[in-house]
């Protein structure tokens, strides 16, 4: 069994600049104000729609990100509907195969890393290792990989890529970096958004982590 940390990857090449411009682009159609556009202009048309709550014009530019995660936080992330989602599926992974390294990898817990929860780390890891030792006898009898994934825990790693238009990320980060959100998924979200605001800090600079 492998212990990993989550991870996250910007799959886009994002020139933010470009992103804006093309915002800006489609924003003034509204008001019919092409002829203001110049080579700077686009930062402060984008801030004023924000500003005005106009963000339906932000959903023109979208940003894909892969997310390393559980399979528990992947089930939080996909309640956002607004967005197009493809993930590693335990249907067809078989993870008793070579490539897959014949074990299970497993996200270890955020919340569990001082001396005082040493004792529920342990329990947790006992968990894990049985999880996999069921999973892997079950296909040694014959199980396939779709019947095999029912005694697969939340913990198990999974990838999922997802793709957002840039008022749904907006959405996201407002939501799941709060203190109320779950630990593991702002130990996604924060760094995340943290990312993004150095992408493009306009669209992002406004919602606090």
């Amino acid at each position: 069994m492998i212990i990993i940390k989550p991870f996250i990857l910007i799959e886009d090449a994002v020139v933010g600049l470009d992103m804006l411009k093309r915002i800006e682009k489609a924003g003034r159609t509204c008001y019919k104000s092409e002829d203001r556009i110049t080579n700077d202009s686009a930062e402060a048309f984008v801030k004023m729609l924000i500003k005005r709550g106009h963000e339906t014009v932000l959903e023109h530019e979208k940003i894909t990100v892969r997310v390393v995660c559980d399979r528990g936080v992947s089930h939080e992330i996909v309640r956002h509907r607004i967005a197009s989602y493809s993930q590693e599926s335990t249907r067809y992974c078989n993870y008793s195969k070579e490539k897959h390294g014949n074990e299970l990898t497993v996200i270890k817990p955020c919340f569990w890393s001082t001396d005082a929860d040493l004792e529920k780390y342990k329990i947790w890891k006992s968990s894990m290792e049985h999880s996999e030792l069921s999973y892997l006898k079950l296909l040694g009898l014959g199980a396939t990989a779709q019947e095999a994934r029912s005694v697969l825990p939340n913990s198990l790693k999974t990838e999922i890529v997802m793709t957002m238009n840039l008022r749904e990320w907006r959405h996201f980060f407002k939501l799941r970096t709060t203190s109320a959100a779950h630990p593991q998924m702002r130990e996604i979200a924060c760094p995340l958004l943290e990312e993004f605001k150095k992408l493009l800090p306009v669209v992002f600079e406004d919602i606090p982590c």
